[in-house]
């Protein structure tokens, strides 16, 4: 599976030169890293996430604890 990612924490010096680039770029940025695996999920929770997201009109990722 590939790997899974989660919005990185940056300091302050980090978010200013990725808004620095932004800037230079004229594109928005997003930084990530690893985050945590996604879950294993029976075929009943599954249909349910799923039943969500289509009621809601978003996509939902679950993770491990």
């Amino acid at each position: 599976m590939a790997q899974q990612l989660k919005i990185a924490h940056l300091d302050e010096t980090a978010v200013a030169k990725v808004r620095a680039l932004e800037e230079e770029t004229g594109k928005h940025i997003m930084a990530f890293e690893s985050g945590p695996p996604f879950a294993e999920l029976s075929a009943e929770l599954l249909q349910k996430v799923q039943l969500l997201e289509k009621e809601l009109g978003v996509v939902l990722l679950v993770y491990e604890d």
